[in-house]
Parts: structure tokens; sequence; C-alpha cells
């Protein structure tokens, strides 16, 4: 199955198809990882970000071809949902899902690739990084419009929102790996902090955040601060309980060999 956004301008249908099923001979790697494969390929004035889900284990391949959507599906329709709404991330150009009969394959999506200048990652790792405090206190406002517009972003990592500055100074910010997603009417405050609690580790910056959400929505920053902070340690903790664990995991099988 191929579909693909006739509204943007980046390439045409058919161009695109071609893309995809030269995939694993043409473009440039940008990120290879176990799960799925990301390559650039350069486009008149512009370059294409196509990502490759890996094919899943055979439960999972019935599942995708008859009750589920598709990552790349997903990824398809929430990039759309999200700029219908005003909220940042690359421009969605195509999906496409191989399928037989009966099982599910492998599924690509395409969409512009941003120049940017930081990922959030970077106001974590560069306490000097310029501007570093402005930047997080207008993340938030992004956050907080997000939150807002009834849109919850299971993968709220700091490697998945992308940072660029124009001409002005200005910053703008976009959501990537979009593929998990939840849609609840309304988001009470503990849901909102808990949604930011995989961002930092960091005190300070979890201070900063808390206080300028509060700011946004009329709440007091001490009680935000409270609540973000406890869903920061629990995730910490679980992070680091999780690591101890693969890591003896690792020791152990090592060990047998």
């Amino acid at each position: 199955m191929f579909r693909f956004n006739d509204k943007q301008t980046f390439i045409d249908e058919q161009q695109c198809f071609s893309l995809i099923q030269n995939f694993s001979t043409l473009g440039r790697n940008f990120d290879d990882r176990k799960r799925n494969q990301i390559k650039l390929f350069d486009w008149e004035q512009s370059v294409l970000n196509i990502k490759s889900f890996k094919k899943p284990h055979l439960f999972n391949r019935f599942i995708y071809r008859f009750f589920r959507k598709s990552k790349a599906r997903r990824s398809f329709e929430y990039a759309v949902y999200l700029l219908e709404r005003g909220i940042g991330t690359p421009q969605p150009i195509a999906y496409y899902e191989e399928l037989s009969a009966f099982l599910f394959g492998k599924s690509y999506y395409v969409s512009e690739h941003l120049k940017y200048q930081y990922l959030y990652s970077n106001l974590v790792q560069n306490e000097n990084l310029p501007n570093r405090e402005r930047i997080l206190r207008e993340f938030v406002h992004f956050c907080y419009k997000i939150h807002e517009a009834g849109i919850e972003f299971k993968d709220h990592t700091p490697g998945n929102t992308l940072i660029t500055v124009d001409d002005s100074g200005n910053y703008h910010f976009y959501l990537v790996d979009l593929n998990r997603m939840s849609f609840p009417k309304q988001m009470s405050i503990k849901a909102r902090m808990k949604n930011l609690s995989r961002l930092t580790p960091q005190r300070e910056m979890v201070r900063v955040m808390a206080e300028e959400y509060a700011l946004i929505s009329n709440r007091d920053p001490e009680e935000l601060f409270r609540i973000l902070w406890k869903y920061t340690e629990d995730f910490q903790r679980g992070f680091r309980r999780k690591r101890k664990f693969k890591t003896t995991l690792k020791s152990l099988v090592g060990k047998s060999k």
C-alpha cells in the first residue's frame, strides 16, 4: 500500500515510489539502528528522509496486516494531524507498506529532512549552549501548545525534538519519531507533567520547565515542580534499574559462552 501527500511540492508520486523501491542501494545512511534504518536522499533543492521500519516478528506481521496501523502509516497520519494544528514536524510526503495476502512486511515513511541547529538533548548535554534558558522556556511553550491540543506524545525524549533558528534569531521546534501518540480530550496537570518527565534528569532544568509551565497555565510553580520532579525521579530510577538488569544479563550470557 502506497499513500502520497500530493499537497507537498518536494517530489512527485512516481519519483517518490522509485526511491522507496531502491532504498537498499540509493541514499546515504543517517541513522542505522538494529530496529530501523534512516537514509537521506538529495532531491533537487531538498533532502528527503526515508525511514525503513524493521519487519515485525511473525505474530505481529499478522496483527499489522489486519488489525493495527503500521508505524509508517501512523507516522504519516500523525504528522498531518500535527501540522493541521500548527504544531511543528517535518513535512510528511508518503508511506509505503509491503503486504501479502495474510502477512505484513516492511514499511517506509518519507518526510522532509529538516536542517536543524540543535536537538533538545543538546540543552541537557551542554550547559554553556548560547541562549540555553531562553530555548528551554520557549520549548515549554511548545509543549504546552501540544498538551492544549489534546495530544500526548509518548516518545517525548531528548532526541525527538529538533530545534531550528531562523534569520531573525527566533527558535522553532519540531517533533520527530511520531508513531506513538494518543489523543485524550483533556490532559490533567499530572498527565502533562508526567509527559515531560523523560526529558532531562537535571534538577535545575526541571525547575525552569515547571516555572515556565506554571506561568503559562496560571499554576503554582512549586506545585508543578514537585509533581514534575517526582515523575522525573521515578523515570530515572526505572531507567537505571532497567540498564543494570540488561548489564547483568549481558554479563551472565557472556560467562555462559
